[in-house]
This record gives structure tokens, C-alpha cells and sequence, in this order.
């Protein structure tokens, strides 16, 4: 990196570049012969990806183990693979930090803005200690051990260097698997979020050491500086990208393309701003600039946007992660292959093994000592958790890349050229060692602790949505078993061909039917209550993408569900709980009867709060609606069906009561928000009934787009300007109420202060 040693590095050690030229021009290579390598990692990592779906291999794994075999192929057999061969050695000499800027800004972004921002905040604590202390403790350790116990005469500065280089974790195949088991959504936002900030936090004391070793000044008081100055600066450019982005979003509207291009300028020019300009952690940056996305932006992406932008993110994702996967392989058996002096008396292979036991102790030691705080932090860890937290700790590119930082900064007085090869050797073993042992045995750790297994709860629905399936699958057979030009089809047939419908036969029963009212088991309600707040908030994602609501608002809606999916376990459905503040007659509503307050500023900060409010209340009462209709479809009249919808329209009885006291005080805001919605739903309307024409081939491509920008015109008029509301002049207004009349009824109508 730059920012490490203060100047740009080459972009070859003298060597590689001496050999690369010779050979270029002895087999007439060319720079194109890149794309060759690009292309055939994207096709060898698609195949991959189809072969091994749905197996106890993790992706990532195969991956690697198909980078070595190209890489060993290449370095180990006389350049016989041609223009692949030319095209791994292009990617092989590429610097590390063009590797880490044209890859990192895409896998950080893509994984802080995907995190849930609760769950995030919820388990902030438990990720600062891991990716705090948690690093330092980690560095020390195996910093201590390789000093006294390798044999290479390292000072305590090259020891504590390679200690701080391995901090940095990268558990993608860990996430991804434990996704894929269904394990806990707290469980896998502490092991990504970790993992963010573990590699931001390592990479700022891997810069630490570095410049330590190559003589920089070391005293207590840079240090601190130092430490401070990358940690505060990468929070603050990040932050500062996010709140310019954030705002330039504001002035697109519906244009997908454009929103996409906001997301992807942002995160590189964020990173290369933190890491070239301002010489702090471009990691750190662009994980707070993620974060502040998918905390104040996401709800800017409706509908095809946001899916849209999901499946970009998740494309680039996936490319990067082949191309950085199958590269890492590909330098892990250069690294043996080429390295001639890594050896120390033949041991050099029984030193990797050890310093991976060393790896592993560290991070039984890192979570051994902070469990106590680990526990009382955030949702807590159980023993269980602590273990799958231990054996995430896999290393992956970060380690990778700074270890092809100190190989290429190394042949000085400084570090020696013998070191930085040994550092890439026993790296690239580290993260060949734990991603193929820890990464692929995972998923049989959670076997063997039982975290694999569903619930009796989650048994039962599944059995219960196997019976409804048959009862789906038989009600479109009789829409298209029969038609007017092939005749009848044959349903045994059908069946054999549709093997999710296969050993369905048996009784159907209710899942829930059963249980009596007094006795029911709290496991099950409060699966069932999550099952509903759930659906509370797909309905707030339908009403946001139908115009229902804003962005802002929609915002405050799913946080208050989020709230509410933390306290099933312990008390009824409260997601009203998060909204009650923001829904009640303001305080000072008292003094409308004074005519020293402007008119407008009165239209302001009464008529303004009060449309808020009614927004929040009438979504808050649709979305229970809608969620309480679903679950007696799913579940009919069973006992705890019925437990959960009756602590719904319990929920829903003060917010009844605040549009009741809105329409009986300001009739006009209710008339006007109604209004907005209905507009926007025709607008959408016609939206869709233009692309409809389109499909169906009755309009054509110029057609289609002028009506579409009329539409879309009309649309952005709307959101800019929608139809406000005059208040009357005070005067009329307590005229024409008596609620108003007196203050003590007036006051009566703040929700907040009655004992409803």
C-alpha cells in the first residue's frame, strides 16, 4: 500500500519484472492475454457454482483449490498453458494495492450494505470488542509466539508485522454456508460485521508495523496519532460520501441505471479518497459508507430499482469474489513453486503447520478472554455460538494482498527479500489451511451442536405448507388441465414429474390445532409472531413501492418492526411501541390560539407532524390488516393464530383512536394525504398498464417511451411537489371546532398524555 510506506510502490520487484520481460518477449505475450485468464476464472467459477450448490463444499474452497492447480500447472510445468499461462503471470505481477482497489470497494460495500442496520447496532458492541481489542490481543499473541518459537532470527517488529498481517479475517464461506443452514440472522451479522471491521482495524496495525520496520518513528506519540488519525479519518470521509450520495440520489428519480452508478462511483472514489489522499483505512471507509446506505438510503430503491440494485451488487459481488479466490490460489503455488528460499532445513512446511495452530489458538485465546463482555453485549452469545465464532476466523485476500505488499517492498536494508518470500509462503498456507479445513468443516460442526436442526415449531409449518401445496398444485391443474386445443392431461403423470409434491399423501392437519388457550407453548407463538411481524413489513415494502408512503417514513415503519422482532420472545407484538412517540398531537398546540405565531410557521410545525403521523398510523393499521389476513388464510382458526391476531388489533386500537381525533380536529389532512396516495397509485397504474401494451406487442419502443416520460414526469412533479394543505386562520378554526375551545380538551387529544 501506499499510504504504508509513504510512496508509491513498483508495480514489479526488479526481478519479476526482469523475468516477466525476458519471457514476454521469448513467447510473444500480450497484455490482452488477461481477459483470457478473467474469462476463464468467470467460466471454471460459474461451472463451479452449478456443480457444487447445494453440497457441504463451500464455493470458496473450490475455488481456491482451482487457482492452485492453474498456478501449479503454470510455475510447475514450464509455461504449458499458452496464452492462459501468460494471462495468470499478467494477473500474478499485478501491485497489490491496484488489487485491493479495484476488488475491495465492491466486496466491502456489497456485505455492510446487504447487513441489516438493527442487527447491526444491536450487535455493534460485540464487533468493536472482536475487531478492537480482539485484533490487538490476536497480534501480540502470535506475534509472541512467532518470535519464540520460529527459527528465522525476526526482530519483535517483523514478528508482530506477520501477527497483525493474519488478524485480518475473511469468513465469506462461513457466512455463506451458515445462510444457507438457516442459522441465526444475529449469528451471521456478528461473524460479516466482525469480519468488516476486523479487516479495517487489521490492516491499520499491519501499516502500524510496517512503517516501524522499514525505520519509521515509533514513539508512543505517533503511534497514538497514527492509530487516531486512520481510525477517525476513515469514519468521518466515509460518513461524507454517504451523506453527498445520500443527497444526490434525491435528484434521480426512477432511473435505475443512474441510482446503481451513485452506488458504485461512490464506493471506489470513497476508498481511493481514504487510502491515496488521505493516507487512512480505505476498508474502514468504505464499511461506514455501506452502512450509512443501508441505514438512510436503502428505502430510495423501489421496486425493480431495488431489485435491481440487489442483483447488481450481488453479480459484482460474485465476480470479484471468483477472480480474488482463483488469483489467491494461483499466487499460494507461486509462492511454493518459485520461492527457492523458503526452506530452513526442510522444515519450512512442519513451521506453516505450526503457525496454523498458532492461528487458531489465538482465536481461542481473542474469544476465551472477551466471552464474559461478549455475553452481556448485544443479543448475548451462548457457548455454542462461541465455538462456530472461534472456527470462523478463516484469512482470505486482505492477508493476501499485504503479504504481496511486504514480498514487493522487501530486498532492502529494512526486510530482507528471504522474509518477505517466507511471509508469502506461510500466508498463502494459512489461508489454503483455513479455508479448506475450517471452511469445509463448518457445516459438521453445526451438526454435531445441533444448530442445524429445526425447531418443532418450524417442523410443523414446513409439513403444514407441504399439505398446502398438494391443495396449490391440484388448483392449477384443474385452471389448465384442460383446454379447447390439446385436451385433458394426466395428473398421475403430473405428479411423478414434480418430486416436491412426492410422499405428500397422509391426513392434513393444522400444525397449531391442538393446543389449548391457557397451555400454549411460548416457542410457538413467538415463531409465530416473528412469522407476522415479518409480514408486516413486506406489506410496508408493497405500500412504499405503491406510493402509500415515503421514504422517510417507510424508514421509521421497518425500524419499529425490527424493535418489535427483539421482544417476541418476552412480551406481545409491540411494534406500536416505536412509533407512539412520533404519533400524537404536538405539545404546543396550545398555542394556536395565539395570533403572534407566523401562519405559516403554525402550517409548518403543526400540519407537517400531523401528516406524519397519519401516514405512520393509517400504514401501521393497513400493514396489521393485510398480516393478520395472511395468517388466518395460512393457520384458520387455531388457537395461537388467533392469540397473535388478537395482540395485533390490541396494537392497533391507539392509532384507530388518532385518526379518529385527526378527522374530528383536521379533516383537511386527512382528505390531502388520501389524495397523494391516490394519485400516485393511478400514476403507477398507468405505469404498468403502458408497459403491459408494450408486451403484448400493441405499442412500439418510441411510443412506449413518450408515454413513459409523461408518466414518469408526472410522477417526479408529485414527489416534488404534492398537494399541500392550507390551514384555516386560527380564529375560524375554534370557531368551527369547540374541541378547540378549550384547552384542557385540546390537550385531551394528545395521545401521549391520555390513559389510552
Amino acid at each position: 500500500m501506499t499510504s504504508i510506506i509513504g510512496a508509491a510502490l513498483p508495480y514489479k520487484s526488479p526481478e519479476k519484472a526482469i523475468a516477466s520481460s525476458s519471457y514476454s518477449a521469448e513467447n510473444d505475450s500480450s497484455p490482452v492475454d488477461a481477459v483470457i485468464f478473467a474469462g476463464t476464472s468467470l467460466v471454471l467459477g460459474t461451472a463451479c457454482r452449478y456443480l457444487f450448490n447445494g453440497t457441504r463444499v463451500p464455493y470458496t474452497v473450490v475455488l481456491l483449490v482451482i487457482g492452485i492447480f492453474l498456478g501449479s500447472l503454470e510455475y510447475g510445468t514450464k509455461h504449458n498453458l499458452g496464452k492462459l499461462g501468460h494471462g495468470i503471470r499478467i494477473w500474478n505481477g499485478i501491485n497489490p494495492d491496484l488489487l485491493l482497489a479495484v476488488f475491495l470497494p465492491v466486496l466491502l460495500f456489497e456485505s455492510s450494505f446487504s447487513m441489516d442496520v438493527h442487527q447491526i447496532k444491536r450487535c455493534m458492541g460485540q464487533m468493536v470488542l472482536l475487531a478492537g481489542p480482539g485484533v490487538l490481543i490476536s497480534t501480540f499473541y502470535l506475534g509472541a509466539l512467532i518470535k519464540l518459537t520460529f527459527p528465522y532470527n525476526w526482530d519483535w517488529k517483523t514478528s508482530l508485522l506477520l501477527g497483525g498481517l493474519l488478524g485480518a479475517t475473511d469468513p465469506v464461506a462461513v457466512v455463506a454456508l451458515l445462510k444457507e443452514l438457516g442459522a441465526s440472522k444475529k449469528m451471521t451479522t456478528l461473524i460479516d460485521g466482525e469480519s468488516l471491521m476486523n479487516d479495517g482495524v487489521s490492516v491499520v496495525v499491519f501499516q502500524l508495523f510496517f512503517k516501524m520496520v522499514m525505520g519509521h518513528n515509533s514513539d508512543w506519540g505517533s503511534i497514538i496519532k497514527f492509530l487516531v488519525q486512520n481510525s477517525f479519518g476513515a469514519v468521518g470521509i466515509g460518513l461524507a460520501f454517504g451523506i453527498a450520495s445520500v443527497f444526490w440520489l434525491k435528484f434521480i428519480f426512477n432511473d435505475t441505471v443512474a441510482q446503481i452508478t451513485v452506488t458504485l462511483s461512490a464506493s471506489y472514489f470513497a476508498y481511493y479518497t481514504a487510502q491515496e489522499w488521505a493516507g487512512v483505512s480505505g476498508i474502514l471507509t468504505v464499511m461506514i459508507l455501506g452502512m450509512f446506505f443501508a441505514a438512510f438510503a436503502r428505502t430510495a430503491f423501489k421496486g425493480d430499482s431495488h431489485q435491481s440494485l440487489h442483483h447488481f451488487w450481488e453479480m459484482a459481488a460474485y465476480i470479484a469474489n471468483t477472480l480474488v479466490f482463483i488469483l489467491s490460489g494461483v499466487i499460494i503455488a507461486e509462492s511454493v513453486l518459485s520461492g527457492q528460499t523458503i526452506s530452513y532445513k526442510g522444515n519450512s512446511w512442519s513451521f506453516l503447520f505450526l503457525l496454523y495452530l498458532y492461528v487458531q489458538l489465538s482465536r481461542c485465546v481473542v474469544v476465551g478472554v472477551l466471552y464474559p463482555l461478549l455475553c452481556r453485549s448485544g443479543y448475548g452469545l451462548d457457548w455454542k455460538e462461541s465455538i462456530i465464532l472461534t472456527w470462523s476466523g478463516l484469512r482470505g485476500a486482505v492477508s493476501l494482498s499485504l503479504a504481496l505488499s511486504v514480498k514487493q517492498s522487501s530486498g532492502n536494508s529494512y526486510l530482507s527479500s528471504d522474509t518477505g518470500t517466507r511471509f508469502l509462503f506461510l500466508t498463502g498456507g494459512i489461508v489454503f489451511l483455513t479455508l479448506v479445513v475450517n471452511g469445509s468443516t463448518t457445516q459438521l460442526l453445526l451438526h454435531l451442536l445441533r444448530m442445524e436442526t429445526l425447531t418443532a415449531t418450524k417442523k410443523r409449518i414446513l409439513e403444514y405448507t407441504k399439505f398446502e401445496m398438494m391443495k396449490t398444485a391440484l388448483k392449477a391443474f384443474e385452471n389448465l388441465g384442460d383446454d379447447e386445443e390439446l385436451g385433458s392431461a394426466d395428473w398421475p403423470t403430473v405428479i411423478r414429474h414434480i418430486s416436491s409434491l412426492k410422499d405428500l399423501e397422509g391426513r392434513q392437519v393444522n400444525p397449531h390445532d391442538g393446543y389449548e388457550a391457557g397451555s400454549l407453548d411460548p416457542t410457538n407463538i413467538m415463531d409465530i409472531r416473528i412469522r407476522f411481524l415479518n409480514g408486516v413489513q413486506a406489506a410496508y415494502w408493497e405500500m412504499l413501492d405503491d406510493g402509500r408512503i415515503t421514504q422517510c417514513t417507510a424508514n421509521v415503519l421497518m425500524q419499529s418492526v425490527d424493535e418489535a422482532l427483539d421482544l417476541v420472545s418476552t412480551s406481545s407484538l409491540s411494534d406500536w411501541r416505536g412509533l407512539e412517540p412520533r404519533v400524537h398531537f404536538p405539545n404546543y398546540y396550545k398555542f394556536l390560539q395565539s395570533k403572534i405565531i407566523p401562519h405559516k410557521l403554525v402550517t409548518h410545525l403543526i400540519v407537517e407532524r400531523l401528516e406524519s403521523a397519519c401516514y405512520i398510523s393509517s400504514a401501521f393499521l393497513r400493514a396489521h390488516r393485510i398480516a393478520r389476513q395472511q395468517l388466518h388464510i395460512f393457520l384458520g382458526n387455531s388457537n395461537i393464530a388467533s392469540t397473535v391476531i388478537n395482540e395485533s388489533e390490541v396494537e392497533g386500537e391507539e392509532a384507530k383512536q388518532f385518526l379518529e381525533d385527526v378527522r374530528d380536529s383536521f379533516p383537511q389532512v386527512l382528505s390531502v394525504l388520501k389524495t397523494r396516495q391516490v394519485t400516485h397509485y393511478v400514476l403507477n397504474h398507468l405505469n404498468g398498464y403502458i408497459k403491459n401494451l408494450e408486451k403484448v406487442g400493441l405499442l412500439e419502443g418510441k411510443e412506449v417511451s413518450h408515454l413513459h416520460d409523461v408518466v414518469q414526469s408526472d410522477l417526479k412533479k408529485l414527489l416534488r411537489h404534492p398537494p399541500s394543505l392550507k390551514l384555516p386562520n386560527v380564529d375560524d378554526l375554534i370557531t368551527s371546532n369547540p374541541l378547540l375551545k378549550d384547552r384542557s380538551s385540546f390537550r385531551s387529544l394528545a395521545i401521549g398524555e391520555t390513559d389510552a
